[in-house]
């Protein structure tokens, strides 16, 4: 016995060791950045977009797992407020620093300058955005990137890598469409006009215009413009890893790259069982890396081509060229680019969701449920006015974020009615339009009883038109969760033999295709308060989104440059007087 409990000793001691060393090698990154409007032309049309320092899109973060991020963001728009959501990062310790407004923080005022510090805990691909109103869409983002702590290392090789942050533009301003939105009649602002790789993309030309049966004319671009595409320069018989995400307002997306397979291996910072595909599907909130291995013609280029899919494509396909040096980076590949699958082929979407399972070794979710939350999601009017629901409800969120009016009590700041955890189950028919299409406003919270398991089903179900029923990415702020599995039509207790609990993969943002359902589940293990919510830009805007709220009173020490509005705010100074 003396033996073996040395032994346990020794190996504890050992791993306090490791420990140690890892977070004596992690640093503290200070960024110092302005937000301001500025014009810039993504798609080689002068716009107005919403830059970072000058740049769009925003600067790069580069961290190790273990880092400490530290932001001072100075807000220089002249009559908004603003915020910056992290992504991916579950803020572990730091809800305050999730960056939504009303949610964890006050929006920045013109002006006024916030400090987000927050740490990255995990390796993987990640990305930061706005999160108030629509800045989103008028262009507030760019990549975080979190590698390996040092003395760590990946499950996979490779020689070097690409990071690719998808994007969708509109010539009109986020004003307008949120206007729109919001108007009766609704006036939809219609298709982006471009897509966007790393912020570059060309509008009324196109780089293949050769093999296109379209009239668009053949881009004439010298390489230094702001539109011009980032060229992927390679050797020969080398495997890069390839950083995909897609920030888009509304577009779901494939990629393909001509002549190359790719190897998927991580899946929102989590690693997934390596797959290989021709082209994969990525919806809004969603990252991936892929490994890709240069084994073609070295003589030739080739075509990196992302189009639009769960819509009908208004918007050309976004390109970019793989240029195999010492090939010119000038030489046009000599085939057309991929094509992208018909925007409806779900069987071909919901093939891919299906691949991807949990790298071996990799958290397992507990095999029940202490609460279960089905969300119907309807598209819906109120007085008119086209909204979108979760059971009934279409979200407002009110001016006293939710962090400071639970953490201190202020029951008057939001509606503590429970919002509904089930819709009418047995007379709704998901499959075709509400038969009373009126909904109503809320803002009340779904309390969470800390450490619980949680299981989320989110239920699709057909919008106001006739046999239209839409793709929804939704993202959860401050967990990952598994996916359990997807399902066609109206989810039922038969369906739960269906659920993978042998290796789901972990994810922040997950699809319901049209008509069906997704099954989820999480740890409610984070104090804090953190947005539920459809990735789609409009969609939220309209009402699409909960509130859940777990381990509040476990939460300390929250800046008060985070709770200076609403109630929070005039609490702060009575007490000050």
């Amino acid at each position: 016995m003396g033996t073996i409990s040395g032994c346990v000793r020794s190996v504890i001691i050992w791993l306090i060791f490791i420990e140690l060393c890892l977070g004596a090698n992690a640093k503290t990154r200070h960024f110092k950045w302005e937000v301001e409007y500025m014009f810039w032309s993504p798609d080689c049309v002068e716009n107005v977009v919403m830059g970072i320092n000058g740049q769009f899109p925003g600067p790069t973060i580069r961290a190790k797992a273990g880092d400490t991020i530290v932001v001072e963001l100075t807000n220089k728009l002249p009559t908004e407020g603003v915020v910056i959501h992290w992504h991916g990062i579950r803020q572990l310790g730091t809800p305050w620093a999730d960056g939504t407004a009303s949610i964890s923080q006050c929006s920045i005022n013109p002006g006024e300058t916030f400090h987000y510090r927050f740490k990255v805990d995990r390796a993987g691909t990640y990305f930061y955005h706005g999160h108030l109103g629509m800045q989103r869409s008028a262009g507030l983002y760019g990549s975080l990137i979190v590698d390996v702590a040092q003395g760590t290392n990946e499950p996979f090789h490779y020689d070097a890598e690409f990071n690719l942050l998808f994007s969708d533009w509109w010539h009109k301003s986020v004003h307008y469409q949120e206007l729109g939105l919001s108007s009766n009649p609704f006036r939809w602002i219609g298709e982006p006009q471009s897509l966007l790789m790393n912020g570059r993309g060309q509008y009324n030309c196109s780089l293949a215009a050769q093999f296109s049966n379209t009239s668009f004319s053949q881009c004439k671009l010298r390489g230094n413009e702001q539109c011009a595409p980032q060229i992927l320069h390679v050797l020969p018989n080398m495997t890069y890893r390839l950083r995909l995400a897609s920030t888009t307002a509304l577009a779901s997306l494939n990629l393909a790259i001509g002549n190359h397979k790719m190897v998927v291996v991580e899946a929102d910072g989590n690693y997934v069982e390596a797959f290989v595909v021709d082209e994969l599907d990525i919806y809004s909130g969603e990252s991936y890396s892929v490994l890709i291995t240069t084994n073609q013609d070295p003589f030739k280029n080739y075509w990196v081509s992302v189009g639009v899919r769960g819509r009908l494509p208004q918007t050309p396909p976004a390109l970019t060229i793989l240029n195999y040096q010492p090939t010119s980076s000038s030489k046009f590949p000599t085939s057309p680019p991929p094509i992208t699958p018909p925007w409806n082929d779900y069987d071909r979407s919901k093939a891919f969701s299906n691949k991807i399972l949990a790298l071996m070794g990799s958290p397992k979710p507990p095999k029940t449920y202490d609460r279960r939350i089905i969300l119907l999601n309807t598209q819906n009017k109120i007085s008119g006015y086209i909204k979108w629901a979760l059971n009934n409800i279409s979200l407002v969120l009110p001016p006293t974020p939710y962090l400071g009016s639970i953490k201190y009590g202020l029951k008057n700041a939001f509606n503590q009615k429970n919002p509904p955890e089930n819709f009418d189950y047995n007379n709704y028919d998901v499959m075709k339009p509400p038969v009373n299409p009126n909904s109503t406003y809320g803002n009340g919270v779904y309390l969470l009883t800390f450490n619980t398991t949680v299981d989320v089903i989110l239920q699709n179900a057909n919008v106001l038109a006739e046999n239209v029923s839409e793709i929804h990415p939704w993202h959860l702020h401050g967990h990952d969760f598994w996916v359990l599995g997807y399902g066609e039509g109206k989810f039922s207790d038969k369906d739960v033999k269906k659920l993978n609990l042998k290796n789901p993969p972990l994810r922040n943002t997950a699809v319901i295709f049209p008509h069906g359902w997704t099954a989820l589940r999480f740890v409610a293990d984070n104090p804090g308060v953190w947005a539920f919510h459809c990735h789609i830009e409009p969609h939220l805007h309209m009402g699409m989104g909960v509130v859940f709220a777990e381990g509040v009173h476990r939460v300390t020490k929250i800046p008060n440059e985070a709770l200076t509005c609403g109630l929070t705010g005039r609490m702060f100074l009575s007490k000050n007087n």
